[in-house]
């Protein structure tokens, strides 16, 4: 069994955002030379998250007005976490329900999506330098 790993880096400007790193994640697989097997991909921080769906902007729009529902960022002293001096109490929270990870299959070395199937970095408290792993397996 074969297996690969591979750190992507990304810096948000904003405090939050969606990235689509479907082709850097394409990238990675055609690196790894694996054609079977498995290929997770890990936010590698608390407050950021990967995630499939669709890439389409009035979605991604409809995930920022939802999330800020769930956990709105101000007032920031809602959040017992930030009585240690942070503002991220509700990336915290966001990345819960986005998730840390996806798992693909790889099959004829290609990422066995269905349709409209994309892989997203989210970012929920932004402005500086997060890594995502990338790690595939199989043969």
């Amino acid at each position: 069994m074969l297996s690969y790993r591979k750190e992507l880096w990304f810096n948000v400007p904003s405090r939050r955002g969606f990235v689509n790193i479907t082709g850097q994640v394409d990238e990675c697989l055609k690196e790894s030379g694996i054609k079977e097997g498995l290929c997770l991909v890990n936010a590698m921080h608390i407050t950021a998250s990967v995630f499939i769906n669709d890439d389409e902007g009035g979605l991604h729009q409809d995930y920022e007005r939802w999330l800020e529902t769930l956990a709105p960022h101000e007032p920031t002293s809602q959040y017992l976490h930030n009585r240690t001096g942070e503002d991220n109490g509700d990336a915290h929270l966001k990345r819960q329900i986005m998730g840390r990870e996806v798992v693909a299959a790889v099959t004829k070395g290609k990422l066995d999506f269905g349709p409209w199937e994309q892989i997203f970095y989210g970012e929920f408290d932004g402005r500086r330098r997060k890594r995502v792993l990338v790690k595939i397996i199989g043969e």
